[in-house]
């Protein structure tokens, strides 16, 4: 799909917007929202009249074409003034449910599904991780078994974004039993009122506002039109997407890295030990300038590789494509450590007021690990790097 033009000037009234945006609908609410454990349905359609749900999807679902650095800007300036990984993860759960659907999918299904998540009136999410299988896809054991016009699909998924109201699901099934390798599985849409699917809310240590569920599925019935692309291609579509998820953790990690930087900063200013703003002591200075070290290395490598994407330097169809798989791996790792370091640097500067509720900082210091460890952990992370680098 052709990318729009955007300049400068535009990306930085999408900053603006992004900031207005928190500032008015999202800070004042977002403790509230912590404790109800999701945030409003409505917001989805504030955000698509904002042109943010439809960002990076073709024209003829209602979609923005948009390169990676438009979209990652994007990305970074809601995670910095909102400081809510909960609230990203599900506001834009769409954006790693929908893209096996916009590649593989029928154009009949395409368009069951796509126009009303990317204008806000529906909510799409992935199911792919199950109990006890965590990132190992291969061992996944959900059928969805052909019988006549539909799919009967049992089992069970877990830790799923949006999951307990989403209206559509892209959900990994395995539809060869026989075969337990990744020709056995398939990608499939399950409607969220499908009669059988029971979905369980989670507890977690944070994301606190985005809704999370266990889901389970009993004999549902799914029409056959509802299968995405071809069975036994599933494996490799989910595979392709991860690559795009990853790269958008990178640029959230940023966001956040720099939301505990801003918030350490200020605190740091205006609050006095021994006679002088705390920023005065050498040893605080220095704490800024580990955190300013990474941040800005991190900013660095994110435009690099997401430069490369939007050049098509991408993908099992480049020389190169083995070579930047392995360096969105790299880039996702060194993006969370980098978020991880700031988020415990900032609690320390803050000290009492780093350890109540209410600071982006608490609160991002509490989610760092959902970022290390979803979309791929970073031991995983790192064998994946090192096989596509021929190690």
């Amino acid at each position: 799909m052709s990318q729009m033009e955007f300049t400068a000037e535009d990306i930085a009234h999408l900053e603006d917007a992004a900031r207005k945006f928190v500032q008015t609908e999202v800070s004042a609410h977002i403790g509230e929202w912590e404790k109800q454990g999701y945030f409003p349905r409505s917001l989805y359609q504030r955000a698509a009249d904002l042109g943010w749900l439809a960002m990076g999807y073709p024209e003829q679902f209602g979609g923005t074409p948009a390169p990676w650095k438009v979209r990652n800007a994007l990305t970074i300036a809601l995670a910095k003034a909102g400081g809510s990984g909960g609230l990203m993860a599900s506001l834009f759960s769409h954006n790693i449910g929908l893209p096996p659907v916009i590649r593989h999918a029928s154009p009949a299904l395409q368009q069951r599904v796509v126009p009303d998540v990317l204008a806000g009136a529906k909510i799409a999410a992935l199911a792919i991780t199950e109990p006890g299988g965590g990132t190992d896809v291969m061992a996944l054991k959900t059928t969805a078994i052909r019988d006549g016009d539909h799919y009967v699909v049992n089992g069970e998924k877990i830790f799923i974004t949006s999951g307990t109201r989403a209206d559509w699901y892209t959900v990994a099934v395995r539809t060869n039993p026989a075969d337990k390798g990744p020709m056995g599985i398939s990608m499939l849409m399950v409607p969220g009122a499908a009669v059988g699917l029971e979905r369980t809310p989670l507890d977690k240590m944070g994301w606190l506002c985005s809704d999370t569920a266990q889901l389970r599925f009993d004999n549902v019935r799914v029409p056959v039109d509802n299968l995405v692309g071809e069975e036994g291609t599933g494996f490799k579509m989910i595979l392709t997407n991860f690559n795009g998820e990853r790269l958008s953790m990178a640029a959230m990690s940023l966001g956040f890295a720099e939301a505990c930087y801003e918030e350490a900063l200020d605190w740091a200013r205006q609050r006095k030990t021994f006679g002088a703003a705390i920023i005065d002591h050498q040893v605080i200075r220095h704490k800024f300038m580990d955190m300013k070290m990474r941040i800005e290395s991190t900013r660095a490598w994110l435009q690099a590789v997401s430069e490369r994407a939007d050049a098509g330097d991408r993908g099992d169809k480049h020389a190169k494509g083995p070579e930047w798989v392995a360096q969105v791996c790299l880039l996702k790792n060194h993006a969370t450590q980098t978020m991880a370091f700031c988020a415990d640097q900032a609690v320390q500067i803050l000290g009492g007021m780093g350890f109540m509720r209410g600071t982006k900082s608490e609160r991002i210091y509490r989610e760092v690990k959902v970022m290390t460890i979803g979309g791929g952990t970073e031991e995983i992370m790192k064998e994946l790097a090192s096989r596509q680098l021929g190690l």
